[in-house]
């Protein structure tokens, strides 16, 4: 599997989710190896995976509150390189960037695997739905049998789905598999040529109940425990972490605290979000916003930890899938770096 082509085509694929403007900012958190009393800050990128959104609230909070400032951190946020945000953060353009373990493992089982380490799980549970109109009448992913099911192209989407069908005794070869013609999913859905599609809960469900369209979904991870993989993650550069752990440790807990605020007052943290990307509509972060902060840590002991029982589980039912030739295991990641 070549993952220079899997990162890039993944790259466009997320990149063309949200059209909105990206934004740089600056911001602080605790314990760098900075004087931060003297002003001097130890500066750090941060790549995003695409445009901002509620998945990134928790280090817009950070930079609005000064908690980064505070730990003597001075934070650039940067949109994707077109290389892609893991080839960026290997490289060292980016010391910390947002990436999801399918991409990861991927990028870990390569011939020629890049030197990067996922540090904190930005969301404790995968929250990628399969939404139907209600219309369709697809309870079950048994539903989907001679459906039409629009797909993004990335490398593990339709071993995703036939999992889950196989699982609630559907036939995965009786659906019509076409490609997604676009990033509208309210579009492709009310188009009539398309029955289902895959959509994260937190973003998309809210812009169905926005535009008044009753519709059907169903989380991956209610039918699959193992398809309970994280998505978005924090990565960081290997290099960076073995020279600037302290400085490693600084962002991950101003991120931490930022993300802890957001859980627990989602009103105030969706304002903070939209005053970073005034593009984005309000109404949307806000149902979003509401969604999304449980999650954040749910039943996590702490914001951003990775269980390796989860992690390893989707490792290697990726490699048992054929989707990886090398066993990764519960290799590329990392609780180190995070404050407990």
């Amino acid at each position: 599997m070549d993952w220079k082509k899997m990162l890039c085509f993944c790259l466009v694929v997320f990149c063309c989710l949200l059209a909105l403007s990206g934004c740089a900012n600056n911001g602080a958190d605790n314990g760098a190896d900075s004087d931060a009393a003297t002003g001097d800050l130890t500066p750090v990128t941060l790549m995003l995976d695409w445009t901002p959104n509620t998945n990134h609230t928790g280090v817009y909070v950070a930079m609005a509150k000064g908690y980064y400032q505070d730990a003597g951190l001075e934070v650039n946020i940067l949109q994707p390189a077109e290389g892609g945000t893991e080839m960026a953060v290997a490289t060292g353009q980016a010391e910390f960037g947002v990436s999801f373990q399918e991409v990861l493992v991927n990028a870990l089982a390569s011939d020629d695997p890049l030197p990067i380490t996922a540090v904190a799980a930005m969301v404790d549970h995968n929250t990628s739905t399969l939404i139907s109109l209600k219309e369709k009448n697809i309870t079950s992913f048994k539903n989907l049998e001679n459906a039409t099911y629009a797909a993004w192209g990335a490398l593990a989407e339709l071993a995703v789905v036939k999992q889950c069908m196989e699982i609630q005794g559907g036939d995965f070869d009786t659906v019509n598999v076409v490609p997604a013609p676009g990033v509208d999913a309210i579009g492709l859905l009310q188009g009539g040529d398309v029955d289902a599609v895959w959509v994260y809960e937190a973003w998309e469900v809210p812009m169905f109940e926005l535009a008044g369209i009753e519709c059907n979904t169903i989380r991956f991870r209610d039918v699959a425990p193992e398809l309970d993989y994280y998505t978005p993650l924090l990565i960081a550069g290997n290099a960076f972490l073995e020279e600037n752990p302290e400085a490693a440790k600084a962002f991950l807990a101003a991120t931490a605290k930022g993300y802890q605020f957001a859980a627990e007052n989602p009103e105030e943290a969706a304002d903070i979000l939209c005053e970073a990307a005034p593009e984005l509509n309000q109404e949307l972060v806000l149902k979003s916003q509401n969604i999304l902060s449980p999650l954040y840590q749910d039943d996590a002991p702490y914001w951003g930890y990775i269980d390796q029982a989860r992690w390893q589980t989707f490792n290697d039912w990726f490699y048992n899938q054929g989707l990886i030739e090398k066993e990764v295991g519960a290799e590329g990641y990392t609780n180190d770096y995070l404050p407990q």
